[in-house]
């Protein structure tokens, strides 16, 4: 039975190795686990909050893009609105500008019409003149006595000259 009740000096020498060996640990193993297990909750803490400033910055920068992606839309239709209008501004003064050059240019063509037409007639009436003196000169040179005659003969003459 003394296996079950232990003498005092067991116990005693029992119970200083037991505070020796714990306060060893506590010394040397428990203070640097302690210390670990504090400094990985601080780091998973930080790792945390990380993440979170991180997410709030992720959302702060998707709002920041949304924004400079309609900015951006604004402004492409801004440009595409005035490239629009300066087609058009371009393409009126293009047809302004053809309209008055062919109005100079009908200009043109009716003032050489009417410089062709002042000559044409003033040869016309060369050739009349000529002609007419052409049919004098034949009525004079056929002294014909009687004046019904002259008169029958310039006009065969006018009926056979044609006029071009």
């Amino acid at each position: 039975m003394e296996l079950l009740t232990p003498g005092l000096g067991l116990f005693f020498w029992t119970l200083v190795v037991f505070v020796v060996i714990l306060l060893i640990l506590r010394k040397f193993a428990w203070g640097p686990i302690m210390k670990a297990i504090h400094d990985r909750e601080e780091s998973i803490e930080n790792a945390l909050k990380a993440a979170e400033t991180a997410r709030a910055e992720m959302a702060q920068l998707q709002s920041g893009i949304e924004s400079a992606k309609r900015e951006a839309a604004a402004e492409r239709d801004r440009i595409l609105k005035e490239a629009n209008e300066i087609k058009n501004s371009i393409l009126d003064q293009a047809k302004k500008d053809a309209q008055s050059e062919g109005a100079k240019i009908l200009e043109g063509a009716r003032e050489s019409i009417n410089k062709e037409k002042a000559a044409a007639m003033a040869e016309v009436k060369a050739q009349v003149a000529l002609l007419s003196l052409s049919i004098a000169e034949k009525v004079l040179a056929k002294k014909f006595e009687n004046q019904a005659e002259q008169e029958a003969l310039v006009n065969d003459y006018l009926e056979k000259i044609s006029l071009n």
